[in-house]
């Protein structure tokens, strides 16, 4: 029998690595079991959607900036989690619908499961909707037991010091020592007839009940979803269409499949050991080949280093003759110099000459000596230096080696070198990358590398992130700062070269996150909004065309404002937005809070916007004047065009009138008082002028017949679709 105990006891051991959660690595508390039918703990499906939350607010400027405007939440709650586990259907009940703005609850319930790495869907119950895998519960409390071995299990009822429990009642959930469980089950009443087993910390209950229907027992088992249900849920719930069969059948087939796999597992015990002795022998000559492969890269290295160690010989003594020539001309110049001055060399012999009194001696010695006095005189005259003093012709050009050292790489064996996409790659709040790659040659997986290009052109080192799909969202960049993209494939061992690489611009400020308000100054009858409120489109409709009846006496279409349903009281934000082609006339820009209560409260009708004081038309930011203290700065956009505002350097329309950007961006420093418009595309700024921001400021928007616009929507994670063969 202890022969058997130990057995057990290193059996149950032998499986710890099926009982560790792939989410904390850690033995599994409380596991559910996923669509994707991996297992993972409570807890951890919990701390998920949460991060998924919150990486959602991540995007707003709140948590990017600590300047922001907004109220920030304290992370993770007890109450926020509450949120989450609670069904959809109950969170409708209080009010929480689909887009609503500043709505509590998580944006999502669809994950990535950390087993298989597919994106699952929890469904509209959440967590509530997943069932708890009992029976890996249970071998994780035995592994617990054997791993512990005399750990004991304590009395929870017994007052301090706990005495040791001697049984476990799974009907009241707790453990009991002896006295403890005669006081609590007494003869005779209806706790005596629970059922109690030996000391365990696993309780689990004695009937499965529906996640659906919480009042009803499982008792079929759903063959299309794999999972059991009640009779509700064939009667009129998510499987009423669906094959099901009974509980028994169920567990009859699987057992005996089960059963059957085990065996032919362990009839295979031989061939699975021989393999395992052949895979060692693989690891150990791949570990010889790595070793012989690192020794052959290092001598290809060291062969490198021994030319540009030879080159670099060459060069600098190139370098070091032609220093050496030109000072020994400069040195000669300044000796036949420093011999015109008086009583030095030239000069003195010349003096002591003079003082010859022998006229045919005089005569002999003075011929010679003129022409060297004639000569030096000229040369005082035109003054030049014996060499030059630059050394740009030494100047050693490495741009074509550097580029090809950094293509260094291994054979590429036929892997095509993947393309980046640059239309569909793009930086916001993070950097989006998307390549592809010829389909003969799909890899197993990328290497995506990205480094911060600095001013002074200093090469940082290369950041790596492994990744399966043939897209990449990249967090955490700096802001204002050029980054450099490349991607290169995998195929098995074998690596292709890197793409040619991507330089983005990142935004000069955290993103700012608003959605348009449809209750401040909104009017739902020329302009219509969306569901999700980022987009918005003004429509030349049946009132117009009414109104048309007033052209011939003045009568002119007013703006239609719209404004960000959050406002700006401090720090650097930045926003992005498309203004669509068809658009004949949109006003973008910020306005402070009492001005946009002017212009919204200001008459509508038959007025005419060039003579309304400060509509925002011509009488703005654009035309009448150049107030740098102006609460407000509107652009116009339309036709296609981008027309910056006049000012008193730049008057000429050919200087104003730019093509309009596919997005445009906003810039606003709250703190210097300073607005600034962007073309997202290349990251340029078009225009920037001062604007009061004593109030608080909101992102503003006018429309004047058909015209739309769409808000950038930030970039968040984007995860592989599910895909099982079930």
């Amino acid at each position: 029998m202890e022969g058997d105990a130990s057995d057990s006891l290193v059996s149950i051991k032998n499986i710890e690595r099926e009982l560790i959660c792939p989410a904390c690595k850690e033995l599994f508390t409380h596991p559910l079991i996923l669509p994707c039918q991996h297992s993972i703990c409570h807890k951890c499906v919990k701390e998920l959607l949460l991060t998924l939350d919150d990486s959602f607010n991540e995007v707003g400027s709140d948590n990017s900036n600590q300047s922001s405007p907004r109220l920030r939440l304290s992370s993770p709650s007890m109450d926020k989690i509450d949120r989450i586990s609670r069904p959809a259907s109950q969170r409708r009940s209080l009010g929480w619908r689909g887009w609503k703005r500043n709505s509590l609850t998580p944006k999502t319930t669809t994950f990535p499961c950390p087993g298989c790495e597919h994106n699952v869907d929890l469904g509209e119950r959440g967590i509530n909707g997943l069932f708890r895998n009992f029976t890996l519960e249970t071998i994780v409390e035995r592994y617990r037991q054997a791993a512990r071995a005399a750990t004991a299990i304590m009395c929870d009822l017994c007052k301090p010091p706990p005495q040791e429990s001697t049984k476990s009642c799974m009907d009241c959930s707790a453990s009991y020592c002896n006295e403890c469980f005669k006081i609590y089950h007494p003869w005779g009443t209806v706790k005596a007839q629970h059922e109690y087993v030996g000391p365990t910390t696993n309780f689990r209950p004695k009937v499965l009940m529906c996640p659906e229907h919480e009042t009803e027992r499982i008792n079929m088992y759903c063959e299309l979803c794999r999972r059991p249900v009640c009779h509700l849920c064939k009667l009129g719930g998510n499987h009423s269409n669906h094959h099901v069969t009974t509980m028994s059948t169920a567990y009859k087939t699987l057992k005996e499949k089960l059963s059957k796999d085990i065996d032919y597992l362990i009839g295979k015990e031989g061939q699975v050991k021989s393999q395992i002795s052949e895979l060692n022998l693989l690891m150990k000559e791949t570990e010889c080949n790595g070793e012989r492969a690192k020794e052959e890269a290092i001598t290809h290295f060291e062969k490198l280093f021994e030319i540009l160690e030879e080159r670099k010989s060459s060069v600098l003594r190139a370098i070091d003759a032609s220093k050496k020539l030109r000072l020994d001309k400069f040195q000669t110049q300044v000796e036949e110099y420093q011999g015109l001055l008086e009583n030095n060399g030239l000069v003195g012999y010349a003096q002591e000459v003079l003082k010859e009194t022998d006229q045919s001696c005089f005569v002999q010695t003075a011929k010679q000596l003129h022409l060297r006095i004639h000569k030096a005189t000229e040369s005082l005259k035109s003054f030049r230096p014996a060499a030059q003093t630059s050394f740009e012709d030494y100047v050693v050009n490495t741009s074509k080696q550097t580029e090809l050292l950094g293509e260094l790489s291994f054979f590429s064996s036929g892997i095509d070198v993947p393309e980046i996409n640059e239309d569909q790659s793009k930086v916001y709040n993070n950097a989006l990358i998307n390549w592809h790659h010829p389909e003969k040659d799909k890899a197993d997986s990328y290497v995506l590398e990205y480094r911060k290009i600095n001013k002074d052109e200093e090469m940082m080192p290369w950041n790596e992130i492994e990744v399966c799909g043939t897209s990449k969202v990249v967090s955490d960049l700096e802001e204002n700062c050029h980054y450099a993209f490349r991607v290169r494939a995998y195929k098995g061992s074998i690596c292709s070269p890197c793409s040619r690489e991507l330089i983005l611009h990142t935004p000069p400020a955290p993103v700012f996150s608003f959605l348009f308000d449809e209750k401040c100054g909104y009017n739902n009858e020329h302009l219509l909004l969306n569901l999700k409120r980022d987009r918005v489109e003004s429509r030349a409709g049946f009132n117009i065309l009414l109104a048309a009846e007033r052209i011939q006496v003045g009568y002119y279409t007013s703006l239609d404002y719209i404004i960000g349903d959050i406002g700006i009281t401090k720090g650097k934000h930045f926003w992005a937005f498309r203004v669509e082609p068809y658009s004949y006339l949109v006003k973008v820009g910020v306005a402070s809070s009492d001005k946009l209560q002017e212009w919204l409260h200001s008459p509508r009708d038959a007025v005419s916007p060039r003579y309304e004081q400060d509509s925002g038309h011509d009488s703005g930011s654009e035309d009448a004047c150049f107030d740098s203290s102006q609460p407000f700065t509107l652009v116009t956009v339309g036709m296609k065009k981008f027309f910056i505002p006049k000012s008193p350097t730049s008057n000429e329309p050919e200087n104003r009138v730019l093509p309009m950007p596919t997005s445009i961006g906003i810039f606003l420093d709250y703190d210097k008082g300073r607005v600034s418009f962007y073309d997202m595309d290349h990251m340029k700024c078009l225009y920037e002028r001062q604007v009061d921001c004593s109030h608080t400021m909101y992102p503003a928007f006018a429309l004047m017949g058909s015209g739309g616009i769409q808000l950038e929507e930030p970039i968040t994670a984007k995860y592989l679709d599910y895909h099982e063969d079930m």
